[in-house]
């Protein structure tokens, strides 16, 4: 079947006229993610608890995938069943005759789906020997939500995110942005997200903001973030937290040195307000299923103040 742009099925999921099955592929995990969920606008909202249904590859069978597809819809002309990380449940990790029979289960189903059921399958990436994928990208509307194939592929997209966002960023700063990520999107949406969050309520985001947040690698080691706060450097505390994560550091461990710091280093006014955030951050954590990443990057602007560096330290 041929690949359908994301802006041909929005325009299909603003109709409520959705087809069976779609097939959601590309390394923009967020992208595929966020039109993924869009799929639940076919219903209104107040039907969405009873015909939405969300399941995750790594935690549903390719048989209760099928049940919940079958499942009528109630009150609504179509059910909703969204598969993240699809690529988990259509190739099981351990081989076995029941996984094959489910397998051929799914492939019957994928030949000939529900009329009712709008089921969207999102991988970031599929064996297409497999036979159920090449019957499901045989079957289903395939949509592409693509890498970047160059230095331009990646600056176009810089420029999306901009216009999607209502921000701006000098030409100058683009071409840095770029050539320090790469046509590595998972790093560039990282280090775009980074710099716009710390020049947030300027005009527009210059080459020195991209130095400071996206710049080289500086040493790094567990209390690294904590003590960049404590000087009131948010550039280095940035910076510091994501070689923390990408090294593997659990969110809540870093929470847990910020909270220290909170308690122990910022000025007597700022405490409360500084409470209050690692309240909504430790919330956010433990309960929304969100980016880790960027509940704490907006903690440590909080922290580190306005003005950057921020309002004075205490110290001892």
């Amino acid at each position: 079947m041929p690949v359908s742009a994301p802006a041909t099925v929005r325009e299909q999921i603003a109709s409520g006229k959705t087809a069976p099955l779609y097939l959601i592929l590309g390394e923009d995990d967020e992208a595929r993610a966020r039109l993924a969920s869009e799929f639940a606008n076919v219903v209104e909202e107040d039907l969405r608890p009873f015909n939405v249904e969300r399941v995750y590859g790594g935690e549903t069978t390719a048989v209760a995938l099928i049940e919940a597809a079958r499942t009528l819809p109630m009150m609504a002309p179509r059910r909703i069943v969204i598969v993240s990380r699809a690529e988990r449940v259509l190739i099981p990790k351990h081989e076995s005759q029941k996984a094959e029979r489910d397998l051929e289960a799914l492939e019957a189903f994928i030949e000939s789906p529900e009329p009712h059921a709008t089921v969207v399958f999102e991988a970031s990436g599929l064996d297409k020997r497999r036979r159920v994928v090449t019957k499901l990208i045989k079957h289903a509307t395939v949509v592409d939500c693509g890498g970047l194939d160059d230095a331009g592929d990646a600056q176009r997209w810089v420029r999306a995110q901009l216009k999607e966002r209502g921000l701006a960023m000098d030409a100058d700063a683009i071409r840095l942005l770029v050539a320090r990520a790469g046509a590595d999107l998972s790093r560039l949406r990282a280090d775009f997200d980074r710099v716009s969050l710390y020049a947030s309520g300027q005009a527009s985001i210059g080459r020195s903001d991209v130095e400071a947040v996206v710049g080289l690698a500086v040493s790094q080691d567990d209390w690294a973030v904590a003590r960049a706060i404590e000087q009131g450097a948010a550039d280095v505390a940035l910076r510091e937290l994501a070689l923390a994560l990408d090294a593997g550091a659990a969110p809540l461990m870093v929470l847990g040195q910020l909270g220290w710091v909170a308690r122990t280093k910022l000025s007597a006014p700022r405490i409360p307000g500084a409470v209050e955030a690692l309240y909504r951050t430790d919330l956010a954590l433990k309960s929304s299923g969100g980016d880790a990443r960027m509940f704490l990057e907006r903690l440590v602007i909080e922290l580190c103040g306005p003005g950057r560096p921020g309002q004075p330290l205490r110290r001892g």
